[in-house]
């Protein structure tokens, strides 16, 4: 069993520069369980980084001070630190610098996720005029999902505890905020159901997502927030219509576990990482596989790629220029993908490795391991061309049953549609 196919030498493929590293400092006789990286997330704005660094702890980094310690090449990555970082609390008071903060969320931390708000977005329960928090145009907010259930919420500016959300019975695996500004937030848990919050209703739960047999790992919105995929054990991959609440349909492709999703800039493509040793990416439109990403070689049977195959694909992340995937096996290896290859753009060595994340600008991967540490590798460097641009453009506002409409040629509907690159 190899992890790469006949056709390519591994020796030949790029190797990412390795840009830095946040760890975990072990105190003695520390126990191995619960210092887990389970998740890795930068706030939408680039300003913070967040991890779960085991033992209940989660760090929150301005991200322009990790950017000043990292170095590439000799030059300091700071195409993201000349950002503007918001500096705004909850309270409405303004903070001279952004801070680092060390949060003691109480018990394990499984998921996190930053939210933004935008004003012009209200809550959808019309009727009631008062509500505890007024979230101003620059709010960030951080989202804790704890192995007792709870979800709290913390004020990122200020490290203060705003929300205790409880009614999950079982670990709280994964959250995601709905992208628009809106605070909506969606739980994935244990207990085999999402469940969606209203944070600018003072986190009131307005729906219980059903349908899970078992347990729910992760959930992603689409980014016009119109759209929820859900994974699971058992196979499951769902797709929510955010609006109704209702389940869209099944995709089915994987034969084991399925443990990651994201959807790309455009809303045009869906990522799925699972156990069974591959990363599917879909058209989550019409339901079908587009392209497989494979990690073992030969590819395992069905019965193997549904067991212990030593190959699982722990995560996966779409890159913010639409074409790079980065996915994280057990074979000690990260992948960067370019959805036009067939086999990996380039390569990082990486043990133990839980979860990843791109950086906003899409420059660095950062990836959370079983101690509780975070490494950075740089992304490696492509430059869209002009019809990718307009592609995404054009998926931005219509999906795949409207792009078949198009008086177009038949080429062209098949590239706009990610059947030909």
């Amino acid at each position: 069993m190899a992890s790469f196919p006949d056709f390519v030498n591994e020796n030949e493929i790029a190797k990412s520069w390795f840009v830095g590293e946040l760890l975990t400092p072990s105190a003695p006789f520390d126990q191995k369980s619960g210092r887990e990286t389970w998740t890795v997330s930068f706030a939408p704005d680039g300003s913070y980084f967040a991890w779960s660094q085991g033992h209940r702890i989660v760090r929150l980094i301005p991200w322009s001070q990790c950017l000043n310690n990292f170095t590439l090449d000799g030059n300091v990555l700071n195409n993201v630190g000349d950002r503007r970082l918001s500096t705004q609390n909850s309270d409405g008071q303004q903070k001279n610098i952004p801070r680092e903060h060390t949060i003691d969320c109480g018990d394990v931390v499984w998921g996190l996720a930053f939210g933004s708000s935008v004003p012009e977005k209200q809550s959808r329960c019309a009727n009631i005029e008062w509500h505890r928090f007024k979230f101003g145009q620059d709010q960030l907010l951080l989202a804790t999902g704890l192995n007792n259930g709870r979800i709290k919420i913390w004020d990122v500016y200020t490290g203060k505890l705003l929300l205790n959300l409880m009614d999950h019975t079982e670990v709280v695996r994964d959250l995601t905020f709905a992208p628009d500004g809106s605070l909506i937030l969606v739980s994935a848990s244990r207990d085999k159901t999402l469940r969606v919050w209203d944070l600018k209703d003072d986190g009131n739960m307005i729906k219980v997502l059903r349908g899970h047999q078992s347990w729910v790992y992760c959930s992603a919105f689409s980014p016009d927030s119109s759209v929820l995929c859900s994974v699971g054990a058992s196979k499951a991959v769902f797709l929510w219509d955010m609006d109704t609440y209702t389940m869209i349909r099944k995709l089915e492709g994987h034969h084991n576990d399925v443990v990651s999703c994201e959807f790309s800039p455009d809303g045009a493509l869906l990522a799925t990482a699972s156990y069974d040793t591959r990363v599917l990416v879909w058209d989550p439109c019409t339901g079908s596989v587009l392209f497989e990403f494979g990690h073992l070689f030969p590819p395992p049977t069905l019965i193997f790629a549904g067991g212990e195959n030593d190959r699982w694909v722990r995560s996966v992340s779409f890159c913010h220029d639409g074409q790079s995937i980065a996915s994280i096996a057990d074979d000690r290896i990260i992948r960067f993908w370019n959805i036009e290859q067939k086999s990996p753009q380039a390569i990082a060595p990486l043990s133990n490795g839980l979860c990843c994340a791109f950086s906003i600008d899409g420059s660095v991967l950062a990836a959370g391991t079983r101690d509780g540490s975070v490494y950075f590798w740089a992304t490696p460097r492509i430059i869209s061309s002009l019809q990718h641009l307009c592609r995404m453009a054009i998926r931005r506002v219509m999906a795949t049953d409207e792009v078949k409409k198009l008086p177009v040629p038949d080429r062209v509907v098949d590239f706009l549609s990610y059947r030909i690159m």
